[in-house]
């Protein structure tokens, strides 16, 4: 087996055995496949390597399927850390709280969407007024609005398209951010930044998991945390789209 060591002198405490508690806590679930962790320990990490293979209709439809089951497998309430760790949480080089909740906006908003705030601020890349606007959005979200029935998800956390593998064995997922959450949050964030073979993995992800009505809808409101998270260390064209993100939760809000 090939490995790949990934390293990092100044890793803070936890930060590859974090990633190594979210991929045996995401291959739990028996939904999505993740690369086995060969080795571990403070400041590197060894992964079985991933063969890469071009996407395909039939791989994207299977990889929406399983991940719909590895959400199904649920985590105890929103926030709660990958099963047995009981260290920080990273998504990239960022850290995360470890805020848990019965409610999910309450969660997302405070732990997911507004640490991130006052960084992007202090960076230049999101205006005060813009900044104003992002809180009054989760303020709404943080009250309840969208919160629904649905149990809390055992979700990636950061699946943009350059964590989505596409293999000869089919999809394998690499560096979550893995948490309680919800489901809608990690196919808005495959729609964020433009996952191959999308329409494919929402059929094969509705197979298992119907959608229920306004998902489209609600992208924006689930892109908050990603957008977040870029507009915090990425650039300005980040802070514009997390605003232009928050004008919308805000006008879905108004419209329920």
């Amino acid at each position: 087996m090939q490995v790949v060591r990934k390293e990092r002198a100044d890793a803070p405490e936890g930060f590859f055995e974090a990633e190594a508690a979210g991929l045996a806590w995401l291959a739990d679930a028996g939904g999505v496949a993740t690369p086995r962790v060969v080795d571990v320990g403070p400041g590197r990490i060894e992964l079985e390597r991933i063969a890469i293979a071009r996407p395909d209709a039939e791989a994207a439809r299977a990889f929406g399927r399983a991940l719909a089951e590895t959400h199904a497998a649920g985590a105890e309430t929103f926030g709660a850390p990958p099963a047995g760790w009981t260290g920080p949480l990273y998504i990239g080089r960022r850290e995360m709280p470890r805020t848990t909740s019965t409610s999910w906006g309450a969660f997302y908003a405070k732990a997911r969407v507004l640490p991130f705030v006052g960084v992007a601020v202090d960076a230049g890349n999101l205006a005060s007024a813009e900044a104003d606007l992002v809180r009054r959005a989760c303020d709404v979200v943080a009250d309840g609005a969208f919160d629904d029935d649905l149990p809390p998800a055992r979700i990636h956390g950061d699946l943009w398209n350059g964590n989505v593998l596409y293999s000869p064995n089919g999809v394998v997922v690499i560096d979550p951010a893995a948490h309680g959450g919800h489901g809608e949050t990690d196919l808005a964030m495959l729609d964020l930044f433009g996952c191959p073979g999308l329409d494919a993995v929402l059929a094969g992800y509705d197979e298992v998991a119907p959608p229920r009505a306004g998902r489209r809808a609600r992208v924006p409101l689930h892109q908050l945390h990603p957008l977040a998270v870029h507009a915090a260390g990425h650039g300005r064209s980040y802070g514009v789209a997390l605003a232009d993100a928050a004008r919308r939760v805000l006008r879905l809000a108004a419209g329920r």
